[in-house]
Parts: structure tokens; C-alpha cells; sequence
């Protein structure tokens, strides 16, 4: 077995429902599946004291999973007050809907289409709620409208699918983009280092006690992948098809069509750097 302190970032074992930090606890959902990993972390925030709670990321619309994080809130003497989407996938935005109406609370993401009230999210932007501080981070990539949320109070960062608790994320091209990605990576690291943010609640998987270390990791993958990418297309691969098959070969192929939309988004940062030639018609 591999200790997991030798791993990219620390994982804390195994995801379970329940604390994570002072500020954080976190309900799993029941949607395991290899592209989810254990499931979405629905996370309860709250200032410890307050009667008030933020909810990041209801999940899927599971009616049991949204029920579920509104009674542990409530067995903690607490009710929800806002819910935050990080981005708009399915299996973390599915239920804001119905999960608004349970807690009768607004629902704010960067995405105007994803918001329930008038105020959104943007770069800058500081969420409180009870005394609970939350600072939202802008992090394109994965999706054009991912965020993460810095929790200064706990050290920590909530990265949806920006950084996970194991393996690496896709950069979901046409919407994710790689440049943008990378940046949102570099933006992460500097919280690591200029304000000493040393834990990841992530989206999937589990807590990363290493914050540092799983981001170093992340833009040390991304740049092996390019480097892998851009030997395939030298090699002859001419469609993204033909670079998953040859760079992702020891990948399960349940994965490839996921890897493929990452191989669309390194293909289009290569040719945009002048690193690639651009495939003939």
C-alpha cells in the first residue's frame, strides 16, 4: 500500500461525510462513477458558533443527497443561508434548483444562467455569511466558468474541479481552455505561497493536505502531457483520436473520450504557441 504522504499533495485517506476543517464538512454524494471518482463533495461551511451556513456545490439532483446536507446542517444547529456553485456541471449544479427551494436560499455562480437572485460572482469578490469569510478566486480551465473559493480562516481552498483529491482533471475543451488553465494553476500556487493556504477541499476525492504540492504537481502533469502531445503529432498522429490511443495508452478506455477533450485543448494551446502546424484540411 502506498503511504499517502508520498503521494501528489497528501490525500486524507479515504472521502467520507463529515468534518474536514474547523469550517468544512463535507456530504458525499451517491454518484461514484470513474469520472466522478467517490462521488461530488458537497461542502457545509460556517464560522464555528454561527447559526448561519454557506453550501458549495449541492451536487446532482439526488433528492436523498440534497435532504441529506440540509439535516446535517441542521443537526449542527445550523441553517443554510446561501449555496455557491464552483461551475456549472451536472454533477455539482444539477440540484441548486431544488436545493434552493429547500433552503429558500439564492443561488450565486460566475454563470448568469446558473443564478437564482440577482448577485453573481467575480473576481474579488468576498462571500460572508455569520462571520464566515470566503474569497472567490476566478480559475478558467476547466471549465470557462470555474471558480475556486479561498477560506483564509482554515488555510484552505475549495477548487471544485480545479485541482482533485486524486488523479488530474480535464480541461473540457471547447469551454475549458488550456492557457487558461495553466493560469489558474499559477493563481493557486500563489495562495499557497503569499497566503499560506496548505489545504484543498476539492470537488472529488479526498482533502489534500498539501496544497503546495498538489499544485506543483498538477503543472508538472500538464507540461509532461504537452510535451508527450506534441512528440505523438511529430510522430504522425494527425487527429486528437490518434494522440489519446498513442500518449493516454495506459489509461482505462472508459476514459479516453474524456482524455480526448483535454488532447483538443492541448492540440489548440500547441498550434496557438506556433509549437504545432495546424492539421490540413
Amino acid at each position: 500500500m502506498t503511504d499517502a504522504t508520498a503521494l501528489p499533495g497528501q490525500p486524507r485517506g479515504q472521502v467520507l461525510t463529515g468534518p474536514a476543517t474547523a469550517r468544512a464538512v463535507n456530504v458525499l454524494a451517491p454518484n461514484a462513477s470513474p469520472m466522478t471518482l467517490d462521488g461530488t463533495n458537497t461542502w457545509i461551511l460556517a464560522e464555528p458558533g454561527s447559526g448561519l451556513a454557506v453550501v458549495v456545490d449541492p451536487g446532482p439532483l439526488d433528492e436523498g443527497h440534497l435532504r441529506h446536507v440540509v439535516d446535517t446542517a441542521e443537526r449542527a444547529g445550523r441553517r443554510v443561508a446561501l449555496t455557491l456553485l464552483t461551475h456549472g456541471h451536472p454533477d455539482h449544479a444539477e440540484g441548486a434548483a431544488r436545493f434552493a427551494e429547500l433552503t429558500g436560499t439564492k443561488v450565486r455562480a460566475l454563470d448568469p444562467a446558473l443564478r437564482l437572485g440577482e448577485e453573481g460572482l467575480g473576481a474579488g469578490d468576498v462571500v460572508t455569511v455569520g462571520g464566515l469569510e470566503l474569497r472567490v478566486v476566478p480559475t478558467p480551465g476547466h471549465t470557462a466558468d470555474s471558480l475556486s473559493f479561498h477560506l483564509p480562516a482554515d488555510r484552505a481552498v475549495l477548487t471544485g474541479d480545479t485541482v482533485l483529491g486524486r488523479g488530474t482533471t480535464v480541461v473540457a475543451h471547447p469551454d475549458g481552455r488550456l492557457g487558461d488553465y495553466l493560469d489558474s494553476l499559477r493563481r493557486l500556487r500563489s495562495l499557497t505561497v503569499d497566503d499560506g493556504v496548505h489545504t484543498v477541499l476539492p470537488g472529488h476525492g479526498p482533502v489534500l493536505e498539501d496544497a503546495q504540492g498538489a499544485v506543483e504537481y498538477y503543472l508538472a502533469h500538464r507540461a509532461n502531457r504537452l510535451a508527450q502531445v506534441e512528440t505523438a503529432v511529430e510522430d504522425g498522429c494527425r487527429t486528437p483520436a490518434q494522440v489519446v490511443a498513442q500518449v493516454y495508452a495506459d489509461v482505462d478506455r472508459s476514459l479516453w473520450p474524456a482524455a480526448e477533450l483535454s488532447v483538443r485543448a492541448q492540440l489548440e494551446y500547441l498550434e496557438e504557441h506556433g509549437l504545432i502546424q495546424p492539421p490540413p484540411l
